[in-house]
């Protein structure tokens, strides 16, 4: 049962339309151009300033855009007030009411609504147990953990039956580990009730674990949209891999579709790349290390620096000389490598990505 007592409720399309938003000389949303499918979470990622909570805020209607249309189940709400829209939001504080119960908490919207006191009743009931709240329905926030005023702050949100659930920054107030667990919380009643939701967040693990597509935002623009697998594996540009993971960035030379680093030979993301000295982007979990065999002097054997854990998988860091590398593998194998152990690198063959530091030279 969902949150409006139906099997599975459809969400509705979101488009955000060549959005434009500027603050005096600065510009925070440049053309935007977004869309997302019925029941849908998208996460908007990026750095402070990127524009995402921007977005959200054009969405809910409590900005006005310079320019663009945001359209929701095909009716242009661009000049629509925010009370008119029929959004449910959730931010980073609670903003519960102290002197009011989770339960009236919930019914909050519902009253202001006009809702009769029966279904009020009826609603924040169905709500508070979807968010696995019921027991605590009589509590006042003060009672309650974090993670609880958190859920009944969601719970007040879909309450009122909105046709799209915005959720800016709303776990980052929380310790990690209540912090992963509300984020699957939040993804399993997503899916139950079926809303589209836009999740804005500077967290890229909370982005990967629970969204449909995932946004990589800079400067007022979309820098890629897609898949979380997507994102981290074949990233679109060079900010989306340093922001999405760790990357290592080491020298090397681009020739015929692939770049040599160090000796070996790895395929482009883009193979039609200019030949020429470049910096190859090359993620911790596609270099391995090995303690035996020829670990003569050469451009891939180094020493081991510092080994991080990290839980079921470690991070080696590796001195070659003239840089260091990260290598991630799992603890059990990294806890054979203690620091000043010699060791040889291989990187797996996975296509990446190049960024010149340097003017591209054409190799005759």
């Amino acid at each position: 049962m969902t949150a409006d007592g139906s099997a599975g409720r459809s969400g509705v399309e979101v488009r955000l339309e060549d959005l434009t938003r500027k603050y005096a000389t600065t510009t925070a949303l440049d053309r935007l151009t977004l869309t997302l499918a019925p029941g849908e979470l998208v996460a908007l990622l990026g750095p402070s300033g990127c524009g995402k909570t921007t977005a959200l805020r054009l969405l809910a209607g409590l900005e006005e855009a310079d320019s663009g249309r945001v359209v929701i189940d095909g009716e242009d709400v661009t000049n629509v007030p925010a009370n008119r829209r029929n959004i449910g939001m959730v931010f980073q504080a609670y903003s519960l009411f102290p002197h009011m119960t989770a339960r009236k908490n919930v019914e909050f919207g519902l009253q202001m609504q006009h809702v009769g006191p029966a279904e009020r009743r009826d609603r924040a009931t169905e709500v508070l147990d979807l968010v696995g709240l019921s027991m605590h329905a009589n509590k006042f926030a003060h009672q309650m953990s974090g993670g609880q005023q958190q859920r009944v702050a969601l719970a007040r949100a879909l309450a009122i039956r909105p046709r799209v659930l915005l959720l800016d920054e709303p776990l980052s107030a929380l310790d990690a580990k209540v912090r992963a667990r509300l984020r699957d919380e939040i993804r399993r009643v997503q899916m139950e009730v079926g809303i589209t939701t836009l999740f804005v967040t500077h967290d890229q693990e909370e982005a990967l674990a629970i969204a449909d597509r995932v946004g990589v935002m800079q400067s007022g623009h979309l820098e890629q949209l897609g898949p979380p697998t997507e994102v981290y594996s074949r990233p679109a540009t060079p900010f989306v891999a340093d922001f999405v993971g760790l990357t290592n960035r080491i020298k090397g030379v681009v020739r015929d579709g692939s770049v040599d680093v160090r000796g070996e030979s790895i395929p482009l993301v883009h193979p039609d790349v200019e030949d020429g000295p470049a910096t190859a982007l090359i993620r911790p979990e596609a270099v391995s290390l090995a303690t035996n065999g020829d670990l003569a002097d050469g451009p891939l054997v180094g020493t081991v620096i510092a080994v991080a854990f990290l839980g079921a998988t470690s991070r080696v860091t590796v001195d070659l000389g003239d840089t260091t590398v990260l290598a991630q593998m799992p603890t059990s194998a990294a806890t054979l490598l203690k620091a000043g152990t010699k060791v040889r690198l291989a990187m797996r063959t996975d296509p990446v990505l190049v960024q010149r530091e340097e003017p591209a030279t054409t190799t005759p």
